[in-house]
């Protein structure tokens, strides 16, 4: 296999490139397969129409229940996490070209499979195809253009990760209404038009994440903007060393690191995924069901808007600034979400959950360049896949700790409008913690940091 990409045009050596080539030129082949994976955001909008695949106009007993269908999502997650983590080694020796191209086949296989599992009505079609096999896809297209940007921008790494992040947040925005517009494209009296829809979708995407994968570049090796000159005195955090993918689980930077991505995640999916309840419990006289999907609307533009912003902002203050923005606001902002409901004050509600949303979409965008200052470019790709664990755990935790929080202050005979009153205080708790281990970190130690002329050797040793 090795054999074959080394000689193949997707190899690594092909998309060295030549010298006046626009960097920029990078950034639109990065979007094109962030745009497309970021999809899996809209995966909702299925989850009702496939409740009445055999019924069409309602749900039949032996439809499936969104129980069962939810777990869909959650396994592409998982999986996206997994592959991001397990394949990092293979994602930088490889190259770009080579993984997005594994990407676009994946995703797009994925949706084809799951057509198949509407067609026949087998559910483990669909956790195998979207999934397994499509978060395999999710999790090799979300790190690779990403490393290969903070290459092409070492003067704005933070910009160059927020552009690709962006995407991602931004999918949705273009998978939803496409999505829907599909389904009732193809409806009829007997079908609800998803199985169409996924292979229709299917052929899209691979389309335009091929594109992605054949119109990157990468930079030849000790590439450097004209009149960029690296100083890395200006911030002790910022090395011009590499540390190897390997090596990198020996620091305590890499923890503390995971602890700040994962506390900062926690904190902000939580309250994303009960956002239309909550505002609607808190502010039960005023905001109605359409106007709660308009806030969860508006909370999804400032997360996007948050990736570009915050990581752009980066860098000029500094990662660990950033992050430290983020922890000492968010912790702010959580602990006076409460009384804005006694207050009734509805813009302040609003406010306060679009300023924390951004902040939730940056801290994703910002990590990855706070990786390439700490551990240096060579591996970033791999360690941001290793880190991705923090994302998949946070995913997890977040949901489950707002809700059963609810839930017990309910039984306990808490009005729901109070609810939420204690999670929105451990939130902050969290944060705060976060805060302290974003001040823990760092300068990496000069012996985890390996020599130049060693980084090929230690790639093929792997």
């Amino acid at each position: 296999m090795s054999t074959w990409l080394a000689s193949s045009f997707l190899s690594k050596d092909r998309i060295i490139a030549k010298p006046g080539f626009n960097r920029w030129l990078a950034a639109p082949a990065a979007l094109a397969v962030h745009l497309c994976i970021g999809q899996v955001y809209a995966f909702s909008v299925f989850n009702l129409p496939l409740t009445k695949v055999l019924g069409v106009t309602e749900s039949s007993p032996e439809d499936w229940k969104l129980t069962t269908l939810g777990w869909i999502f959650s396994l592409a997650i998982m999986f996206l996490g997994l592959s991001a983590a397990f394949a990092g080694k293979w994602l930088e020796k490889v190259g770009p070209r080579v993984t997005m191209f594994c990407s676009a086949l994946c995703f797009s296989g994925g949706f084809f499979i799951a057509a198949a599992g509407v067609e026949l009505h087998a559910i483990w079609l669909l956790y195998l195809g979207y999934g397994v096999l499509g978060g395999i896809g999710l999790g090799l297209g979300y790190v690779s253009p990403v490393s290969t940007l903070i290459k092409w921008f070492p003067d704005r790494r933070g910009m160059a990760t927020g552009l690709a992040i962006m995407g991602f947040g931004g999918g949705a925005m273009i998978g939803a209404p496409l999505s829907v517009f599909l389904m009732k494209h193809f409806a009829a009296a007997t079908s609800v038009g998803v199985a169409e829809t996924f292979m229709t979708m299917g052929c899209i995407y691979l389309v335009f994440m091929m594109i992605g994968a054949f119109s990157i570049r990468l930079p030849a090796e000790g590439w450097l903007p004209v009149n960029f000159q690296p100083d890395t005195r200006k911030s002790k955090l910022i090395t011009d060393k590499h540390v190897h993918v390997e090596q990198v689980l020996k620091t305590p930077q890499f923890y503390l690191l995971w602890l700040v991505l994962c506390l900062n995640v926690t904190a902000g999916i939580g309250v994303l995924g009960q956002a239309s309840a909550m505002s609607q419990e808190m502010f039960k006289d005023q905001i109605t069901p359409e106007k709660a999907a308009a806030f969860v609307g508006m909370l999804s533009f400032f997360n996007m808007g948050g990736r570009f912003v915050w990581s752009t902002l980066s860098d000029y203050l500094g990662r660990k600034n950033v992050y430290f923005t983020f922890f000492v606001l968010g912790c702010v902002l959580y602990s006076i979400v409460p009384y804005t409901g006694r207050m009734n004050n509805v813009m302040l509600f609003m406010g306060c959950y679009a300023v924390i949303m951004s902040m939730y979409g940056g801290g994703f965008s910002t990590i990855p360049a706070y990786l390439a200052d700490i551990f240096g470019t060579q591996y970033v790709g791999a360690i941001h896949g290793r880190l991705l664990t923090a994302w998949a755990t946070a995913g997890v935790a977040g949901p489950v700790l707002v809700n059963y929080l609810r839930e017990s202050q309910i039984a306990q005979g808490v009005p729901k409008a109070d609810a939420y009153n204690m999670t929105m205080q451990i939130m902050a708790g969290l944060l705060l913690v976060g805060f302290f281990c974003n001040l823990g970190i760092k300068a990496v130690d000069e012996k985890h940091h390996i020599k130049h002329n060693d980084v090929n050797d230690q790639f093929d040793a792997a």
